[in-house]
């Protein structure tokens, strides 16, 4: 009972940071539960209200098949470096994984609080698509965490607000895909992870409208560099925690 009451709470967090400023549901769940549980059993919890809440997002916005075509090269990739990169968080122990997802935390943390806003032409975006993919995708599988380097680099394609929200929740969708998939190829699912994620839908809904509610009435920046600065926090404890945790091996 304690275990399904940190979970409601973590994902209506989540799901609140979600509504409120359009993405970070997943970073939040793996962040808050990475600390109390195996970052693959973390992973496994968040792949099914992620995908639910992703999906919605998606679903509601315009021209769809559009923003597909345009960001499929760095899709397919993203799903390729996932599948590679899994093996990384299913690893025997979990200092190593919570070591990467930790770093990873902290350096997206940074990345949003401090990179420059940045701009792309198309012709340097088709190249760089792939490899962007590539890397986002082994990030993922290696932490659960798929947000560097996408993020910025759709950030860059100079897409008005709502085609970069369309963007990334197609981005999103796609890698909590192929997470799934790798976690389900590597058999790392139980029947309980699988309830706890599907019983987790609710409370990451429920967020997610109540911080679209109250969005008009927070200041989006303050916000921002609260949600960044506390990550920021997070992720440098869990890698500090696991560093310590592998020397003392």
């Amino acid at each position: 009972m304690q275990e399904l009451i940190v979970i409601t709470l973590v994902f209506l967090l989540a799901g609140y940071v979600k509504g409120v400023i359009g993405m970070g549901l997943p970073t939040i769940a793996m962040a808050t539960l990475g600390l109390l549980l195996a970052p693959v059993q973390a992973a496994a919890l968040l792949v099914i209200p992620s995908m639910v809440t992703n999906v919605w997002q998606f679903a509601a916005g315009q021209a769809k098949w559009a923003t597909f075509r345009r960001l499929w090269p760095m899709l397919l990739f993203v799903c390729l470096g996932t599948w590679w990169g899994i093996g990384l968080l299913t690893a025997s122990t979990s200092a190593w994984p919570s070591l990467w997802l930790g770093s990873v935390l902290a350096l997206y943390a940074l990345v949003a609080l401090f990179l420059p806003k940045l701009s792309m032409s198309l012709r340097h975006e088709k190249w760089l698509a792939p490899i962007v993919g590539l890397l986002t995708g082994i990030l993922t599988g290696a932490t659960g965490v798929f947000v560097i380097p996408a993020v910025p680099f759709l950030s860059a394609m100079n897409l008005s607000k709502d085609e970069l929200i369309q963007a990334l929740e197609l981005s999103f969708t796609v890698s909590t895909l192929a997470l799934a998939l790798s976690l389900g190829f590597h058999a790392t699912y139980s029947k309980e992870d699988l309830l706890l994620s599907v019983l987790a839908v609710l409370p990451a809904m429920l967020g997610m409208w109540f911080g679209q509610k109250t969005r008009d009435k927070i200041d989006p920046m303050t916000f921002r560099k609260c949600f960044f600065g506390a990550l920021f926090l997070i992720g440098t404890y869990m890698a500090v925690r696991a560093g310590y945790s592998l020397m003392g091996r």
